[in-house]
């Protein structure tokens, strides 16, 4: 049945806070081929779901439950040998943490409920905060508070979302399911102005923990503070998860024929997004806040390109693909730089191509690509949303946008030259390079580099119906 993908994760998390750190770090990197082979299954059909009303496998589903399983198993091979290296608290309850996230980031890949979604995006801040708070340091402990409670007031205002479409159905004569499959296929019969409702607080709410700006503002503090395998999965995976909430709501305006109201929404959140993490970027001092600050901005690149629809839309599926793939690796190489110099500073951590040879390769090929640089797909998914914009007469827009991505750019150039070429910082690094903690971020960017050039036929045409479900596509 298709809700294995949520049950072989939690069934091991609630085992892991209860069993000796010599069994539970084996049983985290099981579970990733284990689960591998689950999803491969359920996504060729040989899994259907036990509660097809509640769970099934969308196009974009498909896609965010691949990409969460694939980056699960390389952060699980990085996370026992990192975990060698650190001093933990109560690594147990780390470990079964990781896995209740991942079961949870599951539940929201294939959810097809509107409660059950807004569910699955609760049940991943309640798991994942103890990721956060794992060093129990004054910053992380703000960092934890600042996460629950904005978020707190986003899933929120995501629950008014989900009763305006109540509101919806009953002033339209819809049908009593809440699937979104069910709504999609009354769309026309749905009250316009209560669907409007839905969408502005759906992405207020769900946009909050996707990180759009102005809501963002827990995404660097708990980033910086989470430890490094955390952050690869909270900002590769967990931010696609949210982004599922804004693309159903945005799915069905589309097919109620109003999609032109939610699309201006998400152009203007996605711009704003773009913009301030540029501001930002440009002056900051930790280097896994700029990371933050860049997934800001990947998720307004994201919103931006599934706003304008047609082409664009094609290029924000595919950009969400290398994004999480790239930032994942950058994440994981973060932690290789924090373990080596002792500090998130950027002033502290110069130097690496001497100190920290491996992994200065691995973080400044991953800045190459989340910059939109060749030969990664970031360069292809940014041109697709660009020509995308031409095409629908936004010549202004996209002349911000592209000015957006000038000054993310231009801002991390800044920091990461100094980083990788500057005078060293330290006479020697405190811990050394080990192969188990480099070949995940270097197979990561391999992935995106070999999907820049070669993208199997199965995935072009899921990248191609998740984008039509929005008024996209790539003959949009």
């Amino acid at each position: 049945m298709l809700e294995l993908v949520i049950l072989i994760p939690f069934l091991a998390g609630a085992g892991a806070f209860f069993l000796p750190v010599a069994v539970s770090r084996p049983l985290m990197v099981l579970v990733g081929p284990v689960l591998l082979g689950t999803c491969i299954a359920a996504i060729s059909g040989a899994l259907p779901a036990l509660l097809p009303a509640y769970f099934a496998l969308t196009p974009l589903g498909m896609l965010v439950l691949s990409l969460t399983t694939i980056l699960y198993c390389m952060v699980a091979v990085y996370t026992v040998s990192y975990m060698s290296e650190v001093e933990m608290h109560n690594e147990p309850v780390f470990n079964g943490a990781m896995l209740l996230f991942l079961a949870a980031m599951n539940m929201a890949a294939i959810a097809d409920h509107v409660i059950v979604l807004w569910i699955a995006i609760e049940a991943t801040t309640l798991t994942s905060a103890p990721l956060i708070l794992l060093h129990k340091s004054k910053g992380a402990l703000e960092a934890t508070w600042k996460y629950v409670l904005i978020f707190s007031v986003g899933i929120a205002l995501a629950l008014l979302g989900a009763f305006s479409l109540v509101m919806a159905m009953t002033r339209g004569g819809g049908s009593n399911g809440l699937s979104y499959t069910q709504l999609t296929g009354i769309a026309s019969t749905l009250d316009p102005v209560w669907l409007k409702a839905a969408f502005i607080f759906t992405i207020i709410g769900y946009g909050t923990k996707m990180g759009l700006a102005p809501m963002h503002t827990w995404l660097p503090d708990a980033h910086s503070e989470a430890v490094s395998p955390a952050s690869a999965l909270l900002s590769g995976a967990l931010l696609n998860c949210a982004f599922l909430g804004v693309y159903k709501t945005h799915m069905l305006l589309i097919a109620a024929g109003i999609g032109g109201f939610s699309g201006t929404i998400m152009m203007v959140f996605g711009l704003v997004s773009v913009l301030v993490a540029g501001v930002f970027i440009l002056h900051q001092g930790d280097y896994k806040r700029l990371l933050a600050y860049s997934s800001v901005e990947n998720m307004g690149i994201i919103a931006f390109g599934s706003g304008l629809g047609g082409l664009a839309a094609a290029g924000a599926v595919i950009h969400m693909i290398h994004h999480s793939l790239i930032k994942s690796s950058l994440f994981l190489s973060s932690g290789n730089i924090l373990l080596g110099y002792g500090s998130k500073e950027i002033k502290k951590t110069r130097g690496m191509i001497s100190l920290l040879p491996k992994t200065a390769v691995a973080f400044f090929t991953g800045f190459v690509g989340i910059s939109g640089l060749p030969p990664f797909g970031l360069v292809v998914s940014e041109l697709l949303i660009i020509i995308g914009a031409i095409r629908g007469g936004h010549l202004w827009i996209t002349a911000l946008f592209i000015s957006g991505l000038v000054l993310v750019f231009s801002g991390a150039c800044r920091h990461l030259i100094s980083m990788t070429f500057g005078r060293e910082s330290v006479d020697e690094v405190l811990v050394a390079e080990k192969i188990s903690r480099l070949v995940p971020s270097y197979l990561l960017l391999s992935a995106s580099v070999l999907l820049t050039f070669w993208m199997p036929a199965p995935l072009f045409n899921l990248i191609d119906q998740a984008a039509a479900l929005i008024g996209g596509g790539f003959n949009g």
